[in-house]
This record gives structure tokens, C-alpha cells and sequence, in this order.
């Protein structure tokens, strides 16, 4: 079993999962072998995979919101955090922010 396998057994054997959770991943082999499958169907756990062109996206924009925006904001609260970045991803990013891919 590969480390992120013993790493996902405890966490099952620790705090159990609810039926349909979803175990988001890239396409690596650790996550497609028959093993790590193995580990997360009897479970009730469904495997979710996207491709590298995926990540690139996911990671372009997590990125950018650390640099542009958490950096330079304190959060007292959990709920604060959230309307934060909610409306920086709304508001700002999706309406007015400039797109390098848009030129």
C-alpha cells in the first residue's frame, strides 16, 4: 500500500466517512491503482479524478487569490473568511479582474 493509502486508511479508521463522499484527486497512479480503489469502495467512497489541464486552472486562480487577496487580510472568524473570499471570487475576480488569458 503506498503512503497516501495508509494515509487515507487511518483517516477512514479515525473518523469514518458518510456514504457518497467524494474523494477528489489528480490522475496519478497511487490514485488509479486497483489498491487505493480497493481501499475506498467498501467504504461507499466515489473516486473523482481530473485531468492535469484541470490543476492548472485550479492552481492559477488558488494563486492568485493568495497573492491578491489573503495575504493581506485578517479573518477573526471562520464565517468572515468565507464572505471574503466569496465575493472576491464574485465580485472581483469574475466580473472585473483582467484575465491574462483574455489579454
Amino acid at each position: 500500500m503506498t503512503t497516501r493509502g495508509v494515509h487515507c486508511h487511518q483517516a477512514i479508521t479515525h473518523r469514518p466517512p458518510s456514504q457518497g463522499l467524494i474523494h477528489h484527486s489528480d490522475q496519478e497512479s497511487q490514485y488509479t491503482s486497483g489498491h487505493f480503489q480497493a481501499l475506498l469502495n467498501p467504504h461507499g467512497i466515489i473516486a473523482s479524478m481530473s485531468c492535469c489541464y484541470d490543476h492548472a486552472v485550479a492552481e492559477s486562480f488558488f494563486h492568485t487569490l493568495k497573492t491578491e487577496h489573503v495575504s493581506f487580510e485578517t479573518y477573526p472568524t471562520r464565517e468572515q473568511a468565507r464572505i471574503s473570499i466569496f465575493e472576491y471570487g464574485e465580485v472581483f475576480y469574475h466580473r472585473i479582474r483582467r484575465h491574462s488569458t483574455l489579454g
